[in-house]
C-alpha cells in the first residue's frame, strides 16, 4: 500500500512517525508526506528519510492522513476521495455537519474507507472499561463526567468545543452504544471573540447525564485529561495520561429490606491493560479497513454524528436552553 500524510504540523508529525514504523515493519509499501510548508516538510522528510511534496495534488497513493487545519478537511478529503484514495481525517472531521456528512457520502460514492482520528476509541484503558460495560459489570450507567483542562493561550482558529469536547461526545455513544436525545451547552470566549475557552456540555441519554467540561483557561491543575463513569454497582475513572491504567470502584447504593437504604463501598482496584500506543492502533486499523474494504471503527460516520452534537451544543448556548435531539437512537444506526 502507497500511504501519505497530508499535514505535517504539531500532530501530523506523530502521523508521519507511525507511518514510517509502519514502513519500517512491513505493513505500507512506500509513505509520502505532503505540506504546503516546503520548509517545514522538507525538514521533516529528510529526519525519517520520505520523499515529499507541497501540493496534495501531486500524491499518487492508495491511502492517506488528513492532519491539516479543519477549514480544510472539506476541500482536501473531497479532492481525495474523488480521487479514490481512502481517507484517515484527523477530529474533528469538519466544522459542521453539511460538511462531514459530505466527506460520508463522497467516500460512498467512490467506494473508499473513511475514518475519522477519534483517537480515544483505541485508548487501551477506555476499550478495557467499553469491554465491562458490555458485560454489564458496572450494572446500569448512571452518570459519565469528563474533564479536559489546561492554560494556554487559546487557538486562533477553533476552541475547545471542535478541539477538545469533540472527543468525549464520541466517547459517551462510544460507550452507552447511544446517541444523546438532549443536550445543553454553556460557552465562554473572553480572550479571543468567537473563540470558546472553556465549555461546559450536558448530554441526556434517556435516563444517564453526561457532564462534558472542556477549558484552556485552568491554571489550578497541571494539564487534566480523565473520565469518571458511575454505575448502580460499580464506577470506573481513567486518567487518560496513563494509557494502562483502569480503576474500578466497588461501591453501590441498595435497598435492605430492614435498615431501607445503604450503602456498600468495597474500596477500588486498579486494573493493567496492554500498553499500546493508540495513535499507531488507530493508524493500524484504518490500514486493515482499507484493505478489507471496510470503514475503520471510528468510521466518517462517527466523525459526523459527534460534529451534529456538537451543532446541537452550539444551537443550546445561542438560546440558553436545553435542545431535544432531532435523530437520537443507536450510535450505530448511521
Amino acid at each position: 500500500m502507497r500511504y501519505g500524510v497530508v499535514g505535517t504540523g504539531y500532530w501530523g508529525k506523530n502521523h508521519v512517525r507511525v507511518a514510517r514504523e509502519l514502513l519500517d515493519e512491513g505493513r505500507l509499501d512506500e509513505v509520502v508526506i505532503c505540506d504546503t510548508d516546503e520548509r517545514r516538510v522538507e525538514s521533516l522528510a529528510d529526519s525519517y528519510d520520505l520523499p515529499y511534496v507541497t501540493d496534495v495534488a501531486e500524491m499518487d497513493v492508495d491511502a492517506a492522513t488528513v492532519a491539516t487545519p479543519s477549514t480544510t478537511h472539506r476541500a482536501i478529503g473531497t479532492d481525495m476521495l474523488e480521487r479514490g484514495i481512502d481517507l484517515l481525517v484527523e477530529k474533528p472531521l469538519a466544522l459542521n455537519a453539511e460538511d462531514a456528512w459530505h466527506l460520508v457520502e463522497t467516500a460512498e460514492d467512490n467506494g473508499c474507507s473513511l475514518g475519522v482520528g477519534h483517537i480515544f476509541r483505541y485508548h487501551p484503558a477506555l476499550r478495557a472499561l467499553k469491554r465491562r460495560v458490555d458485560r454489564g459489570e458496572l450494572g446500569r450507567i448512571k452518570y459519565l463526567q469528563t474533564r479536559r483542562f489546561s492554560f494556554r493561550v487559546p487557538r486562533r482558529t477553533t476552541g475547545v468545543l471542535y478541539s477538545l469536547a469533540v472527543h468525549d461526545v464520541d466517547v459517551y455513544d462510544y460507550l452507552l452504544d447511544a446517541r444523546p436525545d438532549t443536550v445543553h451547552g454553556r460557552f465562554d470566549s473572553f480572550v479571543r471573540e468567537g473563540i470558546v475557552e472553556t465549555s461546559t456540555l450536558t448530554l441526556g441519554y434517556g435516563n444517564v447525564t453526561g457532564v462534558i467540561n472542556s477549558s484552556w483557561q485552568i491554571p489550578v491543575f497541571d494539564k487534566t485529561r480523565d473520565l469518571v463513569v458511575v454505575g448502580s454497582n460499580r464506577s470506573a475513572y481513567i486518567d487518560y495520561l496513563e494509557n494502562t491504567k483502569l480503576e474500578l470502584f466497588d461501591a453501590e447504593v441498595f435497598s435492605d429490606p430492614e435498615d431501607g437504604l445503604k450503602s456498600r463501598n468495597d474500596g477500588a482496584i486498579v486494573h493493567t491493560t496492554d500498553d499500546e500506543e493508540p495513535l499507531k492502533t488507530e493508524v493500524e486499523a484504518f490500514v486493515d479497513a482499507c484493505e478489507s474494504g471496510e470503514h475503520p471503527p471510528a468510521s466518517g460516520a462517527v466523525g459526523a454524528r459527534a460534529v451534529e452534537t456538537l451543532e446541537h451544543a452550539e444551537r443550546s448556548a445561542a438560546k440558553n436552553e436545553v435542545v431535544t435531539v432531532d435523530r437520537p437512537g443507536l450510535a450505530t444506526q448511521f
